[in-house]
C-alpha cells in the first residue's frame, strides 16, 4: 500500500483537507475518518485521468 501526504484542519464541526501533491482539490467530514476516506477517492478520481488539467505540486532542483 502507497502513503500519500496531506494537510488537514478544523473548521468549526468539519475537518477540511487535501492532498499535498494535489492542493488545489479539497475535500471535506465530519470526522477524521471521513475525510480520510474523501481524500481517498479525490485522489482516485485524481489520478484516473477523468479530471482534465490536474493540477500538482513538484519539486525543481536547482544550483
Amino acid at each position: 500500500m502507497e502513503a500519500k501526504r496531506y494537510v488537514y484542519w478544523q473548521e468549526d464541526d468539519m475537518w477540511i483537507g487535501c492532498l499535498e501533491e494535489y492542493p488545489d482539490y479539497m475535500t471535506q467530514g465530519e470526522t477524521i475518518e471521513e475525510l480520510k476516506g474523501n481524500l481517498r477517492d479525490i485522489y482516485e478520481e485524481l489520478t484516473s485521468g477523468v479530471i482534465p488539467h490536474v493540477r500538482r505540486v513538484a519539486e525543481l532542483e536547482v544550483s
